[in-house]
């Protein structure tokens, strides 16, 4: 049996994006064991991957280095004898633990000066593999050949994992309802306006049936405004959910309207219904990928810039993206 480690990214867009990759990896490896490095809040979502036997807690901050605790969970990571780390993240510090676990082969892309850490090294073509999940896709692969998958992310939910999120906050049990994802954790540059998505919300929801507005607690203050903007048409969930649940809710609902963020890819693998607002970031580099998405973009020469905030200031290209024309494409 072919024993692989899977070093996953930060990011929760990212980590769905990388699915088609460990679905490609038990394509080459007839009863692949195939485990996750993940931090620990990324656990719910790759439980809900078949392809991941288990998740193993990466327990350390954004950027910090912490050679001591590397070296701790390498040694315990060298008793599982595996056959091959996927290094996902392009930096030097992620490449360390499989080195230091001794891990004999180490596949990731050049970058970071990894040589000898990484010793399956890719060299990316970013013409040939513009979707970041295509880049990923190739690291299943032999250095210089190319794979094209039709593989896309998929997440599981099931009917009675639906009510009990449902249940825990309260939420009526039955209907399908419209939810709205406002947040966005790279930046404000990539966050439609909260008066859109207020406006949208008095078009399709209202106080019997509002819409659900699903986030972290940091769109908490961002979900409110909308909230109080809709006049009753839209109800604050943002904060008041784990990812698990989070899930769960966008499971069932009937349309779903997302910034480009973590949840949009969360929708996208759930296969709803979906409408994903672009402004700063480039949809050609992280779509939705799910036949049940639209994007709307206003494609200004300005964007995509890739930048936490407006660098002119402005936020064009999200604010004048107005809500009529998310609502034709929902209508549509």
């Amino acid at each position: 049996m072919t024993k692989i480690l899977v070093v996953a990214p930060s990011w929760i867009g990212d980590t769905i994006l990388a699915q088609p990759l460990l679905t490609r990896l038990h394509e080459r490896h007839a009863g692949l064991a195939l485990d996750v490095l993940a931090a620990a809040w990324s656990a719910p979502l790759l439980a809900r991957m078949p392809e991941v036997r288990r998740v193993i807690d990466s327990p350390f901050r954004h950027g910090e280095l912490n050679l001591a605790g590397r070296w701790r969970l390498a040694r315990q990571l060298r008793r599982e004898g595996y056959d091959e780390a996927v290094v996902l993240p392009n930096s030097l510090k992620s490449a360390l633990i499989p080195f230091l676990a001794g891990i004999p082969k180490r596949t990731g892309y050049k970058g970071e000066s990894r040589y000898g850490l990484v010793n399956h090294m890719h060299r990316l073509d970013k013409a040939a593999h513009p979707r970041l999940a295509d880049r990923y896709l190739q690291l299943a692969e032999d250095v210089g050949t190319h794979h094209a998958s039709r593989h896309r992310p998929r997440l599981e939910s099931s009917p009675d994992q639906q009510r009990a999120a449902r249940a825990a906050l309260g939420l009526p049990l039955d209907g399908a309802p419209v939810v709205f994802c406002p947040g966005a954790e790279y930046g404000p540059a990539k966050r439609w306006p909260a008066r859109h998505f207020a406006a949208l919300a008095n078009a399709v929801g209202s106080a019997a049936a509002p819409v659900w507005l699903v986030g972290s607690a940091k769109d908490a203050a961002i979900g409110n405004r909308i909230a109080e903007l809709s006049h009753g048409a839209a109800i604050n969930l943002c904060g008041r959910t784990n990812l698990e649940q989070a899930i769960d809710l966008i499971a069932a609902a009937r349309q779903v309207v997302c910034n480009d963020s973590g949840l949009m890819h969360v929708a996208a693998a759930l296969d709803r219904p979906l409408v994903a607002v672009f402004g700063s970031s480039s949809f050609d580099y992280t779509p939705p990928m799910s036949p049940q998405a639209k994007i709307v973009s206003l494609g200004l020469e300005c964007s995509p810039c890739f930048k936490r905030e407006c660098p002119l200031g402005h936020l064009q290209c999200l604010n004048d993206l107005l809500p009529e024309r998310v609502l034709a494409l929902l209508r549509s």
